[in-house]
């Protein structure tokens, strides 16, 4: 497992997705999956700069390759206020931009992109992991 700590803060995005790339990278991963695990990861790591701290504090990002089951896990930790946001009612995508209400569109998408998506509250910390099945 390798594990990137990082301040919630945007202009961060960059780092995080290195990280991710190259890790994915080294394991073999398509473009196309590492393209959709990327636009996965920037929609959750900029939540989190957006809406779990008042101000700005670290958060951690931890990617494992489960060789037995040909799959990768990436998990998003931080010690901001607790939220699911598996709890979000979807988007009914059917509707125009106008028509639609905010918010969802961003965990509907990464519900899309990947193989599954779970939420836990543990130790004072939101556990946001996505799995990604090569």
């Amino acid at each position: 497992m390798k594990t990137l700590l990082v301040p919630a803060c945007t202009s961060n995005l960059g780092k995080i997705l290195s990280f991710i790339e190259e890790y994915l990278k080294n394991v073999n991963c398509s473009s196309k999956i590492i393209s959709g695990i990327n636009i996965a990861a920037e929609e959750i790591f900029v939540n989190i700069c957006n809406y779990a701290y008042e101000g700005i504090e670290d958060v951690c990002v931890q990617i494992e390759f489960i060789a037995s089951l040909n799959e990768i896990e990436i998990r998003f930790i931080d010690r901001g206020k607790p939220f699911n946001p598996l709890q979000i009612q979807e988007p009914d995508v059917t509707l125009s931009d106008e028509q639609r209400e905010v918010g969802g569109l961003g965990i509907y998408l990464v519900k899309k992109l990947t193989d599954g998506v779970s939420y836990e509250y543990n130790d004072q910390q939101n556990i946001l992991t996505f799995k990604k099945l090569l």
